[in-house]
């Protein structure tokens, strides 16, 4: 319960809460003590330092929260199928996890992919399908700058161990994420030779979005499903890429054979014209650096983590083993993490398919044999360990006849996974005069809230609190008219202070006329939010630039520790080099006077210096020339540390 899936720009875990939305799920929607319960276990496993700690920002201001929707009555009680791993579709989202919210045992392994719309389902078909157009204005309506150009990227957990991870909050670069680049590029790249997916933006802090190549965005989970503990996962990530790659296919295969063994096949289909005859991929650890290794001529990496070894390894379909970049890369000033350690492993392409195969094995697994056999319909990949045989047979071909997406024979159990396991999307159709079905809604609560302002109002009897309570109300009012609003009912309430004695019906009259009296603040705050409104819609069409500077202003409070990184190597033609750099003319200005202040400072002091020993040579008491001797000595020693500190980290 420390670590969420971390796909775009997270945290280890969590930005805010979660425990207040659980609670409050709890108490309004489930009822049945499941929500606590994890609420529970959250806090009790909370990082209470280093990388996982929750800004004290983002932790403390929802606590509120959740004593307002803390509901006692509901005893925290683990859900009927807690312990069991399971496969969940988020279907709008287009993220795939398996073996969620399981102890970090042995054989208790999590895996998630992402290949989904820009935005999510229902807001992508809501801007491409133009629904809702007297409310929505395309992509300035909503923000996916936090997204990351990830389709089909994945994640693994091996004993609940994070062996390959998402990168979490850095630059929208793709070679970030695990997932492909291709050369030559085509289009405008970050990383030439090499074009990455194309919502990546080479000038911004943020993911390139709203126009364009970009705008179109998508990946797609083609398929996903749960068989006898093997799971297998099928994404398509073609459209995330330029047109002018010509690529027909980029199609990612995943099979989890056991909960320590994950086979993930690439399946890359170009057409006859494409310039593109080579891929590289990337595989991401943010916590320990990957060391190089190899068996039999086939290449790989290894991972060490106390006294257990994970280790990955990769060939085509033609049984060549590629030597891999491994590396590290830091990420520029700015962000909340140092950077990240990775594995980048590239592929000659043939036209006009090509198949990578990578294996990533658990501590308590001994791979025995690897081999890989391809056709132009499927690939076939055998696999044996100490205790048991593998056969998958993948059909990669989009062959309509063809029923089955893969076929997996372990020891002498087999498994089928056909088109059953296909996801099917569904887009809700848009609601006829849904601006009509609001306002006729909108009509049913109105008369409640102003009947509340009205009883508010008429239960104050203090003038003090009457005028603090009148001001609050009437905030969203005409200010012309405010003071006014306040003064009638200031003297009303004068009126009814004085009248204190009368009969409680006369009195119950004269509150009635009281209540009839107080304006109608309801009118007057709708009023003010549709003001509102039309101003945020005239700001968003405006499309005025964003303040990068602000928006990454609320993140961690820890400094994430710099830890021991392998120096990055020169291009090759494995794969790209990639340096990342930020220019910040301010802090270089800042920088320099800095500097200038810290010499005349030095200058100053020394002409000071001469002064005192000049005049002090006069002096006759030796223990105060010793002691100002030393007093000055130090403060030159302190001053050259402070600006040769400060060069070497450029202030």
């Amino acid at each position: 319960f420390q670590r969420t899936v971390a796909i775009a720009d997270s945290n280890y875990n969590w930005f805010y809460g979660p425990e207040s939305q659980l609670v409050f799920l709890d108490k309004f929607v489930l009822r049945n003590g499941s929500g606590n319960w994890l609420a529970e276990q959250i806090q009790a496993n909370r990082v209470q330092e280093g990388p996982g700690t929750p800004a004290k920002g983002q932790r403390w201001c929802t606590l509120h929260t959740e004593f307002l929707w803390y509901d006692a009555s509901l005893t925290p009680t683990p859900p009927p199928d807690f312990g069991t791993p399971q496969l969940h579709v988020f279907e709008d989202w287009g993220v795939v996890t398996y073996g969620s919210s399981l102890p970090a045992e042995i054989n208790r392994p999590f895996i998630s992919f992402k290949s989904g719309k820009l935005g999510g389902r229902a807001i992508f078909d809501i801007v491409h399908k133009n629904k809702y157009q007297d409310w929505v204005k395309g992509w300035r309506n909503f923000n996916a700058g936090h997204e990351h150009p990830d389709q089909n990227s994945f994640t693994f957990a091996p004993n609940g161990f994070p062996f390959i991870t998402e990168a979490l909050y850095g630059p929208k670069y793709t070679f970030l994420n695990n997932v492909l680049m291709f050369s030559p590029s085509e289009s405008e790249s970050c990383f030439a030779p090499w074009e990455g997916q194309v919502t990546e933006d080479c000038t911004s802090k943020w993911l390139k979005y709203k126009q364009g190549e970009a705008a179109d965005s998508h990946g797609t989970v083609m398929a996903a499903m749960e068989k006898n503990g093997v799971v297998f996962i099928r994404g398509e990530s073609v459209s995330a890429y330029s047109p002018k790659l010509k690529l027909k296919s980029v199609q990612r295969n995943l099979v989890l054979l056991h909960p320590q063994l994950l086979l993930l096949v690439d399946h890359i289909h170009l057409d006859h014209s494409s310039p593109v005859d080579a891929t590289t991929t990337f595989f991401h650890n943010v916590d320990l650096p990957f060391e190089e290794t190899s068996i039999d001529g086939v290449h790989g990496a290894i991972l060490r983590h106390k006294e257990n070894i994970y280790k990955m390894y990769w060939m085509d379909d033609t049984g060549l083993s590629e030597k891999a970049v491994i590396t590290s890369i830091n990420y520029p000033q700015g962000y909340p993490y140092n950077g990240t350690n990775y594995v980048n492993v590239t592929t000659h392409l043939r036209k006009p398919i090509t198949r990578s195969i990578y294996l990533f094995i658990g501590p308590s697994i001994d791979v025995e044999s690897f081999s890989v056999h391809g056709d132009y319909q499927q690939v076939d990949v055998f696999l044996a360990t100490s205790d048991h045989a593998y056969a998958v047979y993948l059909f990669t071909g989009d062959t309509p006849s063809q029923s089955v997406y893969a076929k997996i024979v372990a020891d002498r159990q087999k498994i089928v996974f056909d088109k059953t396991s296909s996801i099917k999307s569904f887009s809700p159709p848009e609601v006829k005069d849904y601006v009509k079905v609001v306002e006729q809604n909108l009509q049913h609560f109105k008369p409640v809230f102003q009947q509340m302002e009205k009883e508010i109002l008429s239960h104050v009897k203090n003038t003090a609190s009457f005028r603090k309570t009148a001001e609050r109300l009437l905030r969203f009012s005409d200010k012309r008219n405010t003071e006014e609003a306040i003064e009638q009912l200031f003297a009303i309430s004068q009126q009814q202070k004085q009248q204190g004695k009368i009969t409680r019906t006369r009195k119950g009259a004269r509150n009635y006329k009281f209540i009839n009296a107080v304006p109608d603040i309801f009118s007057q705050i709708e009023v003010n939010e549709k003001q509102t409104r039309l101003k945020a819609m005239a700001l968003a069409q405006s499309e005025v630039p964003v303040n990068e500077d602000e928006e990454m202003k609320d993140l961690l409070d820890f400094v994430d520790k710099p830890s021991v990184r392998q120096k990055s190597g020169s291009y090759s033609r494995y794969g790209p080099y990639h340096t990342l750099t930020t220019h910040n003319g301010a802090a270089s200005i800042s920088a320099s006077y800095t500097r200038l202040f810290l010499i005349l400072n030095i200058a100053i002091f020394i002409v000071l210096l001469a002064l005192q020993l000049s005049r002090f040579l006069k002096t006759k008491n030796m223990h105060r020339k010793r002691c100002l001797y030393a007093i000055l000595s130090i403060d030159c020693c302190i001053l050259l540390w402070l600006y040769s500190s400060c060069y070497r980290s450029q202030c």
